[in-house]
Order: C-alpha cells, then structure tokens, then sequence
C-alpha cells in the first residue's frame, strides 16, 4: 500500500516534499499549470496541508506580493492554522485573531482573482468555527435554508462557491463539516444534494462520509457494540447503492477517481455488504487513504490490516 496525500498526482508529490523543505517554486510551477478550478481547489488543500507547519507560503508572498497563487495559498494556510488551533483548544483570543487574519486573507485572494472558488471554500471552513447561534460571529453563517428540511448555515458562502466552480466537491464537504460541527442536519444536507445531482457527480459520494461521521460517533458514544445493526438500514444502502451505481459504474476512468472518495466507497459497501467492492478496490489500487479505515478501526494505527482484509474479502 502507498499511503500518500498526493495519491497518483507525483508533481503534486514532488511540490509537497519541496514545501516541507521551505521551497515554493515547485508550487508556484504546479498551480500555475494548473487547468481546472476543480484541480486547483483538490491540489491547493494538500498543498496547504503540507505547508502550515512552515513559512514557505510567507516567503513566497513576501518575494511576490499580489501572485494570485501565493495569495490564495496564504488563504489557505492561515485557514488551516485557524482550524488547527481550535482543534488544539487555543485560547479563545488567539482563535478569533487567527480566524480574522485567514478572512482578510481569503478577502484579499477573492479580490485579487474574483473567479477563483478556493477563497470562499476557506470562507466555509472557517464558518464551521462559529457554532453557537446564541452569539454568532457573521451573519452570514446562519442564513435561512433554500428548503425547509435543512438547517440553517452558510448558505451564501456555499452559493458564492458554486458560482465559481458549481460542483465544486471541496465547498460541499466544507458545508457537511460545518452542519456536523453544529450537530444538525447534516445528513439530511448529504440526502439533499444527493437527490439534487445527476449521474456521474461526485457529489452522489457525499451522504457516504456522514454516515461515516455518524457510525463513528455512535460507536465512539458506545451506542453500538457493533457497526452491523447501523449498515444493515436499508437507507444507509440505498444510498452505498446509489454511489456505486451512479458515480462509480459511470467514472470513464475509475483508477482518477478521488481517492479518498474510492476509499469511503470501499469500506461503506464492505461494512453494509452491498455488492461491488471487489471493483473499487481495483481501482484504489496501492493507494489507500487513512481516512476512512482509521477511525472505524478498532485497531487504531493499525488500520491498514482492516484494509487489506476488507480488500481480501470484497466481492
């Protein structure tokens, strides 16, 4: 197995070691190649990930400043250090000058290049830090719902999103984070916009990480002794089903597919028995992602032994 952020992407990969080295212009090549938004979204966030324990991103926009890359990936780190250090339990003084310099960052890289997604991606982010309607940050965080069913949240984040990149994959889960952080209605947002996506969409994957989001919380809550009860609803196939059979069957190119995206699907059809996992492993290849398997493993840092049994058992 080959766990790596960077998957199949090797100029991804060789950017990523550049920037744990302190050096940007690997990256600089790499976005400015970069075709697509929906690329440059997928490739900024590992990226980032990569670069917030360094100041490589700093010395890229101190060497040129207004580069719309090296803003938008200032965006991005500042984003990622925010949500890091709530993660860590900072003190409530910190968080807050963390989250307003990651906004005038996001800000100033949506100004800069108004057609980029990726600065109201982090805006999204960044929303899921604000979970208490009783003393709300922005307004804009909990706006009303466009069906009555959803919850509310930021929606208009969401909207500026996908007026850039409409079936951008990274500002949908950046929406489910913060529905899940507020402990509301975020299955019925994965239902919702799966009911809402043609055949083919990645989006048709989405409801696939709540369930694990739920499963792992019911399980960690020790409402369950075991996952089989919560993977034999019929919802929770109906919707492993729909995932396989109108993403996964219709991928011209199953082995591009996200691989994190492969991975959930792989384990969602193993844990609930729905057919057709022996393929998705095929396309996963060596390349397994940590995510999901480690948070359902009962064996912790071992989850690569669940992997591959899965894998040996998939049909």
């Amino acid at each position: 197995m080959t766990p790596h952020v960077a998957g199949r992407d090797e100029e991804l990969r060789l950017a990523l070691e550049d920037l744990r080295l302190g050096r940007w212009l690997s990256t600089k090549t790499l976005l400015g190649h970069t075709s697509t938004w929906a690329l440059l979204t997928s490739r900024s966030q590992v990226l980032a990930n990569g670069a917030a324990q360094s100041d490589a991103i700093d010395a890229w926009n101190v060497e040129e400043p207004g580069d719309a890359n090296a803003m938008m990936m200032q965006a991005r780190v500042l984003t990622l250090r925010a949500l890091a250090a709530h993660r860590a339990g900072g003190a409530g003084g910190d968080i807050f000058r963390r989250i307003r310099m990651a906004r005038f960052a996001c800000d100033e890289a949506a100004a800069r290049r108004p057609r980029d997604p990726v600065p109201w991606v982090d805006q999204l982010a960044l929303a899921q830090l604000d979970t208490d309607i009783r003393a709300a940050h922005r307004p804009e965080h909990w706006a009303r719902p466009p069906e009555a069913m959803l919850p509310p949240g930021p929606w208009p984040l969401l909207w500026e999103a996908l007026r850039r990149d409409p079936a951008s994959r990274e500002a949908y889960h950046r929406m489910l984070q913060c529905l899940q952080a507020r402990g509301r209605g975020a299955l019925d947002f994965t239902r919702w916009v799966a009911s809402r996506s043609d055949r083919g969409s990645v989006l048709l994957t989405l409801p696939l990480y709540a369930y694990v989001k739920e499963f792992r919380l019911r399980k960690a809550s020790g409402q369950m002794s075991a996952g089989l009860g919560f993977w034999q609803d019929a919802t929770v196939h109906y919707y492993v089903a729909l995932a396989r059979d109108a993403w996964f069957a219709e991928l011209p190119e199953p082995a591009e597919a996200s691989l994190l995206d492969l991975n959930h699907l792989a384990y969602t059809l193993t844990a609930s028995g729905v057919p057709g996992a022996a393929e998705v492993f095929e396309a996963i290849g060596p390349f397994a992602t940590p995510t999901p398997w480690q948070h359902v493993s009962d064996a912790g840092w071992y989850w690569q032994e669940d992997f591959l049994l899965a894998r040996a058992r998939a049909k």
